[in-house]
């Protein structure tokens, strides 16, 4: 079979990784965003897919508009059987029509659920016990395709965006694998039940305020479903702090949301709509990430402060 591999992040790159080793499947082009300008030096960068094909001498295509000429005639001239997308862009019909096979989609979901740009941290926001990833081939409308084949994975209690993210790098190469074989062995792909159907939208800036009104539990969820990135975040003493680790507690607190009422040598509780949280990792404005207990020790907070939304 010969693929064409697209994907932009570091996540995507276990799937390439896995294709190139692949001695069933010839991969005969990787397409990725170009080099931006990035970093003090503004020197060019390319994404982590683009760095891992060139690093294997692969056949790179960087790519700026998807309806470029130039690009849509490389790629025919590729002859390619599939395409194999993670973690790219949405596709344009004229380039969907190029694979003999299709174009396949892995999506970081069980689909139809969480249609979207961000399935993982929805999946964890929402205390999902249980999330996984889909296979599908594209159609013009957003991940709406026939399923090929799905993989279930656990979400336990510490887990975290990052963690899932490691989970489902190290599965997501054999599910595309596996699919690629079931379609050459004639599978059919599964219509989705577009009525079951829920987004997982891109993630705002606006979605990692934290609202001391609302549960522990839920303010917890919004924690772990947004780290390392891009991080939840609140206020204390007009000083901006983001919040990568925390705990629920048993504590109860009768003051009002935000508000810290058990500061120790290592520990520190605040308020919320219901039940209390303790903070475990956080990053102020200026610093480094860094363990709370680490930060108590030189921080000038008392019973009392308030975090603001």
């Amino acid at each position: 079979m010969k693929l064409v591999f697209m994907g932009n992040p570091k996540i995507a790159c276990p799937v390439l990784k896995s294709l190139h080793a692949s001695d069933q499947h010839n991969v005969v082009g990787v397409v990725s965003n170009g080099p931006k300008t990035m970093g003090r030096g503004r020197s060019l960068r390319h994404t982590a897919v683009g760095e891992y094909a060139l690093e294997k001498n692969m056949n790179f295509i960087p790519a700026g508009s998807l309806n470029d000429p130039e690009l849509i005639n490389k790629l025919k001239a590729l002859n390619p059987d599939v395409f194999i997308v993670v973690a790219f862009r949405i596709l344009p019909n004229i380039l969907l029509e190029i694979p003999t096979m299709g174009a396949m989609n892995l999506h970081t979901s069980l689909l139809p659920k969480y249609r979207g740009a961000a399935p993982i941290q929805h999946a964890i926001m929402n205390g999902d016990k249980e999330t996984g990833m889909t296979t599908f081939l594209i159609e013009p409308k957003v991940d709406t395709g026939g399923i090929i084949l799905q993989k279930k994975v656990n979400i336990n209690k510490e887990d975290n965006l990052e963690t899932i993210s490691e989970k489902m790098a190290d599965l997501g190469g054999p599910l595309v694998i596996q699919s690629i074989n079931a379609l050459v062995k004639g599978k059919q792909p599964i219509p989705q039940d577009h009525a079951a159907a829920t987004t997982a939208p891109k993630i705002t800036k606006e979605m990692c305020a934290i609202d001391w009104s609302q549960t522990a539990q839920t303010i917890h969820n919004k924690i772990r479903g947004l780290s390392p990135f891009p991080g939840c975040y609140t206020s204390l003493k007009e000083k901006r702090i983001k919040i990568y680790k925390s705990g629920l507690v048993k504590d109860k607190c009768e003051g009002a949301p935000g508000e810290l009422f058990k500061i120790g040598k290592n520990r520190l509780v605040a308020c919320c709509g219901e039940r209390s949280l303790e903070l475990l990792e956080i990053q102020l404005e200026g610093k480094k990430r860094m363990a709370v207990s680490d930060w108590l020790k030189g921080a000038q907070i008392s019973a009392g402060d308030r975090f603001e939304s």
